[in-house]
């Protein structure tokens, strides 16, 4: 399997595959590379509908030149502290990125998220979040004040005016949670159009149906997420079998 950056007749025959409605699966074959790689090369250019091989390539030396001239000079790097290998923590970092863009996560939203995500303090500045990412402050606001929205980020003020962003264990409940809000409401809206559109009738069933449908899966979410919310506080290095598992309390 070839390694390394990808060619630009590799990314011709991308953009190739994409036009003649190839999964990235089948892309990924047919170059010999990892799916993963391709979806990353795909959603961080464009997407399946914009992307373009010649301006993919040339984005693609613009970040690797700018990785060059810039040097790590505030916060210690992710792969300082544990002895990682700074190639594979980029290209992790990357592909996480990807994944949360496929879930419906705007991009710059989503590499903030997969930046605070690999931090082991678990929270940064907004000063830091841009020089990590390279972007500017009020990109990194923006992302910031979306991402609250979604209960997906935390603000925490240290001594002084500063502030810092990230996680604390509980974030992913509370996003769990305030999803299947979401979903309730749907179900709940649903359920309202059914007197509207008269009982019986081909629409008024169809939203019934959907607001039944949409009602168990918001039960399911939050009984799920109530049971399995301990997982969240394991420690790290904890052996599988010893990590708190749901429906035993954490202390």
């Amino acid at each position: 399997m070839p390694g390394g950056r990808l060619t630009q007749q590799e990314r011709q025959q991308i953009a190739t595959g994409l036009a003649d409605g190839l999964a990235y699966a089948e892309i990924a074959r047919r170059l010999d590379r990892p799916t993963s790689t391709i979806t990353r090369e795909v959603m961080r250019n464009g997407g399946p509908t914009a992307y373009r091989a010649d301006l993919a390539h040339r984005a693609t030396e613009r970040r690797a030149h700018r990785r060059r001239q810039s040097a790590p000079r505030g916060p210690k790097a992710l792969t300082e502290d544990y002895g990682r290998d700074a190639e594979a923590v980029r290209a992790y970092e990357e592909t996480l990125t990807t994944v949360f863009i496929a879930s419906g996560t705007p991009k710059m939203m989503a590499r903030v998220m997969a930046c605070l995500t690999l931090t082991d303090s678990g929270s940064l500045t907004a000063a830091e979040l841009a020089q990590r990412l390279q972007v500017s402050p009020a990109s990194v606001s923006k992302a910031i004040a979306f991402l609250e929205s979604q209960d997906l980020v935390r603000r925490y003020r240290e001594e002084g005016r500063r502030e810092r962003y990230g996680f604390d264990e509980d974030i992913w409940y509370q996003s769990m949670m305030a999803s299947a809000r979401s979903t309730a409401q749907v179900a709940e809206t649903s359920r309202q159009g059914v007197a509207v559109m008269g009982p019986g009738t081909p629409a008024a069933t169809r939203l019934e149906n959907a607001a039944r449908f949409l009602d168990f899966i918001a039960e399911t979410m939050i009984r799920s997420a109530e049971q399995a919310r301990e997982v969240l506080y394991a420690k790290p290095g904890a052996a599988p079998g010893g990590t708190a598992g749901p429906g035993q309390d954490h202390q």
